[in-house]
């Protein structure tokens, strides 16, 4: 009940209206508290007296390559899709800029899963979808890179390095 925030990619940061929509058709109005460019990642807001589904954020250091991941997201603007994969590698270098450490695993994911979580097989999210080389090679920001982020991003609306 109340403010709900989440994460999502800079694909926001230079809309005029931001909405998110939720499965079953839900949508909700969303204002952009805060954008960092440098990792991709948006701080949303929405007001709603309704109880918002969630999830627990979970720990991408804690993850092994080999460990199963489910990626979720909307490839093609199909709506809500789920796919399963392995963890490839962590700490992987794409040229994606100064803050290059994503964790890469097989799991399918296609134009428009960008912003979708990566879950660990708990539940938990692991990691942001966000990039894509070929077929079969998916890169996500880890979660735990993230983690920080987020109050500076409610707080300041950017995230400041020294």
């Amino acid at each position: 009940t109340g403010v709900q925030t989440c994460a999502l990619p800079i694909l926001v940061a230079h809309a005029d209206t931001v909405a998110v929509t939720f499965e079953g058709g839900q949508q909700l109005d969303a204002k952009v508290i805060g954008t960092d460019d440098r990792t991709d990642v948006a701080l949303l807001k929405v007001d709603t007296k309704d109880r918002l589904p969630w999830v627990e954020l979970g720990s991408s250091d804690n993850l092994q390559v080999g460990d199963w991941a489910l990626a979720i997201g909307n490839p093609y603007g199909l709506g809500h899709t789920v796919t399963l994969g392995i963890v490839s590698a962590k700490g992987r270098v794409i040229g994606a800029g100064p803050y290059d450490d994503f964790l890469q695993t097989d799991a399918p994911i296609n134009p428009g899963n960008s912003g979708g979580p990566l879950f660990d097989m708990q539940g938990r999210v692991v990691g942001i979808n966000t990039a894509i080389i070929g077929q079969g090679i998916a890169f996500s920001i880890p979660v735990d890179e993230v983690k920080p982020m987020i109050e500076e991003l409610k707080t300041k609306g950017a995230v400041s390095r020294g």
